[in-house]
């Protein structure tokens, strides 16, 4: 039985905000949320992000894994590594950091923060990762731009459809061990 895509990718009301449909049709059916078998080797409760197929495993008991499409950072920005999920947060609010701001000085105006909405880079979740205790600043986060999954187009973040995202942060507790390869 195939998974039931418009279910999954229908437009969401969540704490007030109206996400839209994702339009699954367009998209390359590798890149949506499906059960595979776990390619990884990783324990059950890790999540693997392989950056070459553009794929988020959360690796699942019996050798399965829910695989998610993401979207990764352009050539120079991206990281590979062990770390952990630190903490998570609903509707974030995004903070450029101060680097982002001064390749893009149209940013300066969110150096405080911009507030959480449909709008915001950061989507609806986001997952804080650490590596040795130390914010890395990169996110595994929802994005309002649905053709950014399956590309390299962020400044190194991890982007997710956000029904896709609110799907992972439901099941990835805080502390959460992460591979990126």
């Amino acid at each position: 039985m195939s998974p039931d895509y418009a279910s999954m990718y229908a437009a969401v009301e969540d704490d007030g905000r109206s996400l839209p449909a994702i339009p699954f049709t367009k998209v390359d059916e590798r890149f949506l949320r499906q059960i595979v078998d776990d390619p990884t080797g990783e324990k059950p409760g890790t999540l693997v992000v392989n950056t070459t197929d553009k794929h988020l495993y959360w690796v699942l008991k019996d050798g399965k894994a829910m695989r998610y499409g993401v979207g990764l950072g352009r050539q120079g920005y991206s990281w590979k590594g062990r770390a952990i999920v630190q903490w998570k947060r609903k509707w974030p609010t995004w903070t450029p950091p101060s680097a982002m701001i001064g390749r893009d000085p149209k940013l300066e105006k969110w150096r405080q923060g911009m507030p959480p909405g449909i709008s915001n880079p950061l989507g609806s979740r986001a997952l804080y990762i650490f590596k040795d205790g130390i914010d890395t600043l990169y996110r595994i986060h929802g994005s309002p731009d649905w053709k950014s999954i399956g590309k390299s187009a962020s400044s190194g973040c991890v982007r997710m459809f956000n029904q896709d995202v609110i799907d992972l942060y439901d099941r990835v507790p805080s502390k959460t061990p992460l591979l990126v390869i």
